[in-house]
């Protein structure tokens, strides 16, 4: 008999298809090359859209109603603009400029959540891609843009182990 007291921890995210996760991978390994640091596996780039946290595994059917509510266009995004954070020694891969489907998906999804009553993040949301942990940041290079075509979004379980997290993409939504 299933723990309906189990939680598991979520987040919302555009994951990427081989191609993108690829040009990704190959970003993170020139990056690396000017920063150091610690670089995400591939099997773990993706975009997070709102993060829930430990969320109870009986609310798995209210966060499927939140997302089937959103209904957004499909869109290309383009990663041109790599940058570091200081504070968290983060280097990444965002947008110079966000399409505004991007920003309807991340309002309908946020909307819904905070109706449905899960806390949201009231930070504005800036689309990325964390590439490296532990950098030592440093003069930002040219970096060769990644188009990401984005079709859909996914909830997202993370299950953290001895090597690292692992994520795993429970559910998907398609964009129209």
């Amino acid at each position: 008999m299933e723990n309906s007291n189990k939680s598991l921890r979520l987040f919302f995210a555009l994951w990427p298809d081989d191609a993108t996760r690829d040009a990704l991978n190959r970003t993170g390994k020139w990056l690396h090359q000017h920063w150091g640091g610690r670089r995400m596996r591939a099997d773990t780039l993706h975009i997070t859209l709102a993060f829930l946290g430990s969320t109870p595994i009986g609310q798995l059917d209210t966060l499927t109603a939140c997302a089937d509510a959103v209904r957004t266009d499909a869109y290309e995004l383009i990663l041109d603009q790599a940058g570091y954070w200081r504070h968290n020694r983060i280097g990444w891969l965002g947008a110079s400029q966000t399409p505004p489907q991007h920003l309807e998906l991340v309002g309908a999804l946020n909307t819904a959540l905070q109706a449905a009553g899960f806390p949201i993040d009231p930070r504005p949301h800036v689309p990325h891609v964390t590439l490296l942990r532990k950098s030592q940041g440093g003069e930002v290079p040219a970096c060769a843009p990644v188009h990401w075509p984005v079709s859909e979004f996914v909830l997202v379980q993370s299950v953290t182990e001895s090597d690292g997290a692992h994520y795993e993409a429970i559910r998907r939504w398609p964009l129209a």
